[in-house]
């Protein structure tokens, strides 16, 4: 199965907790079944393959994915770390994580949900405890809770992604300027 999901955050725990899209207005879960899991498990590159998901592995995925998410704001807004976020992203990262394997055709990992999942803890440790903290952004439409990193010289992105928030500001503002312009008059 094909997701096709847009990977704008800069940083797979960061994808990963953009799983659960509008979180303030409409709440699009795309974690709606354990084939989507595991698509996204192999589409964020995370691993080539992964053994099939359960229902209980997208229970524990949106378990951490929430902790993630809880752990990301505090951290963007400089506020302390929720004690049950960190506890539930930690043990997910003690699980052994996805291992890389070098095969005749190149690199090749395979992986259970659990250490795909693991895999995603670990990026999310390194992020959070590294030098890209100061790079955390909310995407500024106020539909979206994508938490980016903001590379752009100067950090002026205001947008998780021009394909996805970007155009959809733009295009809006554009049409209320063109209702607000006064018509020239003609005569």
């Amino acid at each position: 199965m094909n997701l096709q999901h847009v990977f704008v955050c800069g940083n797979p725990a960061l994808d990963f907790a953009a799983t659960l899209r509008a979180r303030r207005t409409a709440r699009f879960e795309m974690f709606a079944s354990p084939d989507r899991l595991a698509a996204w498990y192999v589409e964020s590159g995370i691993v080539d393959a992964v053994s099939p998901c359960r229902e209980a592995d997208v229970t524990a995925a949106t378990t951490v994915r929430e902790a993630l998410y809880r752990l990301i704001t505090a951290r963007r807004l400089e506020e302390d770390y929720d004690d049950e976020a960190l506890a539930v992203v930690n043990d997910a990262a003690r699980v052994p994580p996805a291992v890389p394997q070098l095969t005749r055709s190149g690199r090749w990992t395979a992986a259970t949900p659990q250490e795909a999942l693991s895999t995603v803890a670990r990026y999310a440790v390194e992020l959070l405890s590294g030098p890209d903290v100061p790079l955390l952004k909310e995407c500024g439409n106020p539909e979206c809770t994508r938490t980016y990193l903001d590379r752009s010289r100067g950090m002026r992105r205001q947008w998780c992604g021009m394909e996805s928030c970007g155009n959809k500001i733009k295009a809006a503002a554009y049409r209320a300027r063109k209702r607000n312009t006064p018509k020239p008059a003609t005569g």
